[in-house]
């Protein structure tokens, strides 16, 4: 009985040593061209089909936590362009520093033109609001897009599935988060075909007025119009005929 009892302390032991094994990574994010800092650029890794990911602020720092210990390659991704292969060993309750990464464009730009617009007709958009946002290409090569629930959970570090099947924001109770579909407010996930949802976003915190009763998080979901559909199906048809 007595060895059975010390077994059982040591798997409990190394269970809670496992669930605690988790770190975090930062760094800042620089433009080659003039060393000034690299604003909404996204810092993602992708471990077993778990993002772990963040957006750069203002000053280009970034930090992501609640990743697993292990050894990672972390990409970033900005206005079209990707620079991968960044390595990094998280340590259990360390913080990896990845330093200063420097970015360098290569999207071609042209040249700025003046956009002259009613000021009563368009309202400008102030803040910063930590939005995760993948679209119907990423969704459609997601190994979770036949589980919205886990799909979401792998979009943010932010976000848990427990083992109940309920998503948990960090730092809110259970249940108390804003679900969207096409504009319609739900109190739960609407189960509709992977191959119909357009995009997928995650809100973590400083969330939109518009989702202000909440304290937790809110998930929107917008499905394909019509016309998505037919401009998926066309170029569909424009590869095949090459």
């Amino acid at each position: 009985m007595k060895i059975f009892a010390f077994y059982l302390f040591l798997l409990c032991s190394g269970s809670l040593l496992a669930q605690g094994a988790l770190g975090e990574v930062v760094g800042t994010v620089l433009s080659k061209v003039d060393n000034s800092p690299v604003y909404n650029a996204r810092v993602q890794a992708v471990s077993n089909g778990t993002y772990y990911r963040a957006l750069t602020d203002p000053d280009g720092r970034f930090r992501i936590s609640a990743i697993p210990s292990g050894k990672y390659y972390f990409s970033v991704i900005y206005k079209g362009d990707t620079m991968s292969n960044i390595p990094a060993d998280i340590s259990p309750n360390g913080i990896e520093n990845l330093g200063s990464l420097v970015f360098e464009s290569k999207v071609l730009e042209i040249e700025a033109a003046d956009v002259v617009y009613d000021t009563k007709k368009i309202r400008l958009k102030y803040g910063v609001n930590p939005e995760v946002k993948i679209d119907h290409t990423e969704i459609s090569r997601s190994p979770q897009k036949f589980d919205q629930k886990a799909m979401i959970a792998s979009m943010t570090s932010d976000v848990k599935l427990t083992d109940d099947g309920e998503l948990v924001f960090r730092g809110a109770r259970k249940g108390d988060m804003v679900y969207m579909m096409d504009g319609v407010k739900t109190t739960s996930i609407v189960a509709v075909p992977s191959a119909s949802i357009g995009t997928m976003m995650v809100y973590s915190g400083g969330l939109p007025a518009k989702y202000g009763d909440t304290v937790g998080g809110v998930v929107v979901m917008e499905t394909l119009s019509y016309f998505d559909l037919y401009r998926i199906w066309e170029a569909q048809q424009i590869r095949n005929s090459k």
